[in-house]
């Protein structure tokens, strides 16, 4: 093995020039170099300042092409290879000079190795990363099949298709595509009436009507509130032992009503990160900030405050990176981010942001302030009353103060000289204006002067009790935790290795965004809302691709990128980037119109195909990036259960409210809990309303769920698997088998004879009528019941008399167990609880 291209002869080693031969003609920086530099030299020789190697960047385009520090060569000469470094480094087998090093564990193909070569061969063009440039709205693509788009996303995808000499599946039948639309737009299945309607509608307009009627129901803002949640780490409780309750729901609800109306996504973002900020805030602007107060809560016993408010700094951080800008800030958090051109202090300048709320990290039940009263007038005039009681004694308190800790207006009493002496807690408290501290902070500050100054503890210590009074009654009402801005800014600076008790002091840091993407507008009063308002505007790169991107998974089980969460140089590369830029663009040209977007895809030829695969198609395309055909995926399990609540006729179709309790395994909440909290299970309708409403104990989600987000942190990706396992919930929850036996009763009262009676009940299940043969086999499994049951009757009254829904006994109990067990084999068929 030579040691350089200059001692090779052929030039290159033979088996890198037999890979060279195979590669395209043309080498991209961002599709085939950039992935290489990432995965094998970045660690060495990328962002991260204090692992950097050598001194040698290879993420820059001018460190690149530079020389070497303190050396006479360099990493990089366009088109000349023979005079590169890194190409001499690659090729070594001299364990001292190869790169990667052995010590690395990595090292390069001999595909990547002639990549390499055959770029800087062709000049070594450098790129940005492709995310975090702005997207560009291109003319769509010149394909051949012109019959075949209907819409532009078509022409990229067709184009692509053609390229790898491939041809679209044919378009599903009207059963499925009625199917497909209905959960994926309502996360419900269409009626038998729906059904009949779309098919015998033959005009040119029958297909769209069915996509405006879905858009236009309510049950859409449910199934879309669904995968915010998600986004959001929404739950009813705080986390953590003892996992107390607190009151989001009201939050929940907006962002039902925002997906119904149709709030426009510039605008649901800037309300949701910094609606207490906008000018003359209503009461929704400042509701939707609980995005950013649903992230767990530690108020353990023992717990330091500090370290609880600073967690939750960093949630909201990095939950605002994931869902607006598909970046891993918080790799950020401790060091240098390894791959994207993201500093520790970078990521500091953007947890400035956050860091300026009223939450102090105190507090253990589930109404921390700040917080929002939605309580009905009478009981927040209560309140109203106990707070004036407190203003008026924090009044004194504070005409005290500026006796005893003199200082200049505006100020705080701990910036006063008088003000040294104190430590830890006391000192903090008089961060703080009077009326602003917590009854813990009270008690600190009082016990320090109990003795040295018995007069101003006794205003500290009535001020203290005052506020407990008036927290017991606050605690009764319907107080939702929300934003809210400090009056004095509280400083930030890095916190190294991201603990909270070891801030980097010196150099404060104040709020910014990333240098790699663009500025903030000059001139405005760069707080959230400047944050909230830059992450929608025309010139950020990252927003609407990663929200265009995330939607697009909700269709196809993937995103054009297929890592939701990572937009960086580490991510994936999108499948169809024009498409992806085209739909970004055309999102922001709508005014970030959600339905708009939505409507785009479910119209497209792409989203109406059939999902039949052939075995050219998956040797070809096993994952369907390319789009040859519908992708069929695992219904997700809360959709599920509403299929079941809704086909039987349980389902309580009612927007919003407190959350509900359904059926759940004794002892589930008492194991997690050491026993201090039961679960007390609902009663009437509110065991059958729709999954979305379920009350969410953070410790331990609700049992019927299977593949979801935890709650616990911000999710985008969808996951998705198909194991038996969950046959076991499906089959034998009391749920489903409750479902099943009042589906049973829906048919058995619905249609006369088994024939019609296995129709309807077939065609509610899968949304199509069963075939001859299906409908035999149907038959022979309901009179095999019926032997079964009429042998044992008891077991035929066990089963007809599931759960708390009320029973009919005008049926005959054989009947009735022989259809309740054929109605949950209906319920449980893979096409059931398949989204073809």
């Amino acid at each position: 093995m030579c040691f350089g291209l200059t001692n090779c002869g052929t030039g290159m080693p033979d088996e890198v020039q037999l890979a060279y031969q195979d590669l395209p003609d043309k080498v991209d920086f961002n599709f085939h170099v950039r992935p290489i530099l990432s995965d094998r030299c970045f660690a060495c020789h990328g962002p991260d300042e204090n692992a950097r190697e050598s001194g040698l960047r290879l993420d820059q385009e001018e460190a690149i092409f530079a020389n070497i520090p303190d050396q006479e060569i360099f990493a990089v000469v366009a088109d000349h290879p023979e005079k590169s470094e890194l190409i001499h480094r690659i090729l070594s087998d001299d364990p001292k000079l190869v790169m990667p090093t052995p010590e690395s564990n990595l090292s390069l193909t001999t595909e990547e190795k002639a990549i390499l070569i055959k770029w800087i061969e062709q000049g070594a063009e450098w790129k940005n990363h492709w995310a975090f440039d702005a997207p560009v709205k291109v003319e769509v693509s010149e394909v051949k099949d012109t019959g075949w788009p209907r819409n532009e996303i078509d022409y990229f995808v067709l184009d692509k298709l053609e390229s790898l000499e491939l041809t679209p599946s044919e378009e599903a039948d009207k059963e499925t595509l009625i199917r497909r639309l209905s959960f994926d737009l309502n996360g419900l299945p269409p009626t038998p009436e729906e059904i009949k309607a779309f098919t015998e509608d033959t005009s040119d307009k029958a297909y769209e009507k069915v996509v405006d009627r879905l858009l236009a129901s309510t049950a859409y803002g449910e199934r879309w509130a669904w995968e915010w949640l998600d986004v959001a780490r929404y739950a009813d409780t705080n986390g953590f032992q003892g996992d107390p309750t607190r009151k989001m729901w009201p939050w929940r609800d907006w962002v039902i009503q925002a997906f119904n109306e149709n709030l426009p996504y510039d605008e649901f973002t800037v309300m949701q990160l910094a609606g207490d900020l906008k000018p003359s805030p209503t009461t929704e602007d400042i509701l939707a900030t609980a995005f950013n107060r649903n992230h767990t809560y530690n108020g353990e016993g023992g717990r330091i405050p500090e370290e609880t408010r600073v967690e939750n700094v960093l949630d909201r951080v990095e939950t605002t990176g994931t869902a607006w800008l598909g970046l891993t800030l918080n790799c950020a958090r401790c060091h240098d981010h390894k791959y994207d051109a993201l500093t520790q202090k970078e990521y500091y300048q953007f947890y400035d942001y956050f860091n300026q709320t009223s939450e102090e990290g105190l507090g253990y039940n589930g109404m921390i302030a700040p917080v929002l009263d939605m309580s009905p007038v009478e009981d927040q005039r209560e309140v109203a009353e106990l707070q004036k009681f407190v203003y008026a004694l924090a009044e004194k308190v504070e005409t005290a103060e500026l006796e005893k800790f003199p200082r200049e207006d505006g100020l705080p009493a701990s910036e006063s000289s008088a003000a040294e002496g104190l430590e830890g807690v006391a000192s903090y408290a008089l961060t703080y204006e009077p009326a602003d501290r917590t009854s813990y902070f009270l008690g600190q500050l009082g016990n320090f002067f109990k003795d040295k100054d018995p007069a101003y503890f006794g205003l500290i210590n009535e001020l203290r009790a005052a506020k407990s009074r008036r927290d017991r009654r606050a605690a009764e009402n319907l107080q939702v935790m929300v934003m809210d801005e400090l009056k004095y800014p509280r400083k930030t600076y890095v916190l190294q290795k991201g603990s909270y008790d070891n801030p980097q002091m010196g150099e404060q840091i104040l709020s910014n965004v990333p240098a790699f993407l663009p500025p903030l507008p000059g001139n405005i009063e760069n707080n959230r809302l400047a944050l909230a308002q830059w992450l929608v505007s025309d010139e950020q790169p990252l927003t609407a691709r990663v929200t265009v991107n995330r939607y697009w998974q909700a269709f196809f089980g993937n995103g054009l990128v297929k890592t939701i969460e990572d937009f960086g140089v580490q991510g994936a590369l999108p499948t169809h980037p024009e498409l992806l830029d085209w739909l970004a663009v055309d999102f922001q040209e709508s005014g970030w119109n959600l339905k708009a977007l939505l409507k785009k895809i479910a119209m497209s030829a792409t989203y109406r195909q059939s999902s039949k695969v052939t075995n050219e198609l998956l040797e070809v395309d096993p994952e369907n990036k390319y789009l040859a055909r519908a992708t069929r995926m695992r219904l997700p399990s809360w959709m599920i259960r509403d299929q079941a609540l809704y086909v039987s006729g349980l389902l309580v179709d009612s927007i919003g409210g407190q959350p509900v309790k359904p059926y759940q395994p004794e002892g589930i909440w008492e194991e997690a809990t050491f026993g201090k909290i039961k679960y007390e299970q609902d009663h009437g309708d509110a065991l059958y309303r729709r999954s979305l409403y379920t009350f969410w104990r953070r410790i331990s989600g609700p049992t019927f769920l299977f593949d979801n987000s935890s709650r616990q942190v911000c999710n985008v990706k969808m996951l998705n698997t198909n194991t038996p396992l969950h046959a076991l919930t499906t089959l034998n929850d009391i749920t489903y088998t409750e479902a099943a036996r009042v589906m049973a009763e829906k048919v058995i009262t619905a249609k006369t004879d088994d024939n019609d009676r296995l129709v309807y009940a077939f065609e509610w299940a899968t949304s199509r009528r069963p075939s001859s043969n299906e409908l035999t086999i149907l038959k022979n499994r309901l009179n095999d019941l019926r032997t079964e049951f009429a042998e044992d009757k008891a077991e035929a009254r066990k089963i007809t008399s599931i759960g708390e829904y009320r029973v009919n006994q005008e049926l005959d109990k054989v009947e009735y167990a022989a259809y309740a067990v054929l109605s949950s084999l209906l319920l449980n068929l893979d096409e059931t609880i398949t989204r073809q």
